[in-house]
Order: structure tokens, then C-alpha cells, then sequence
């Protein structure tokens, strides 16, 4: 089992709109494809800042996951381009992470 922890900067002044699409749009989208989320946040130090985390079995269920997510017509020509259009993609950064075996998994 891993995680995704996933660091988003929306665009400059527009993280309460990102939320309420991640929040109406993309998380019940990912979701229904088999995505396991854990957390969302807001960062309450960088006006921007927004991160999630999402759970994966294993690499073989990410890879088929990712595949349902991201190539469906849905994502593509719709959803994808309205996450573009909110966040700063360049400054994204996605973390592979697993628990630590003192810890239990969320």
C-alpha cells in the first residue's frame, strides 16, 4: 500500500473556486473510478496552497486507476482542462510515500 500526497498551487487568488470544483467535480469523479481518498486541505500558511492524499493498493491498481481516470473522454475534454484552468500545474508536486510500520495506515 502507498500514498500520493499531492501539493497544488491554484491560480492567484482562486484557491475557494478550485476547492468547490475539487470538492463538486473531481474528488466524486475520482472517487467513483476507484480512487481511495484520504484527505483534502486547504494550506493555512500560502493563500494557494491546497493537498490531498490519495491510497493505492499497489502499483498494479494505481496503473489501471490512473488509466480509468485520466484516458476517460470525461477527464480529457472536460475535467482536465478546468483543473488547468485553476491550478498552476508547473507547481504541483506529487509525493509517493508508505506508512511507517510504528504508525497505522489511514
Amino acid at each position: 500500500m502507498f500514498y500520493e500526497i499531492r501539493r497544488y498551487a491554484a491560480r492567484p487568488g482562486h484557491r475557494d473556486d478550485w476547492v468547490n470544483y475539487m470538492e463538486s467535480v473531481v474528488l466524486p469523479y475520482q472517487v467513483s473510478k476507484g480512487v481511495h481518498l484520504v484527505a483534502s486541505f486547504i494550506d493555512l500558511e500560502d493563500a494557494d496552497g491546497y493537498v490531498w492524499i490519495r491510497r493505492f493498493d499497489d502499483e498494479e491498481s494505481a496503473a489501471r486507476i490512473g488509466a480509468a481516470v485520466y484516458q476517460d473522454p470525461a477527464w480529457v475534454d472536460d475535467i482536465g482542462p478546468k483543473v488547468h484552468a485553476l491550478i498552476d500545474a508547473e507547481k504541483s508536486v506529487i509525493t509517493r510515500v508508505a506508512a511507517t510500520p510504528g504508525v497505522p495506515a489511514l
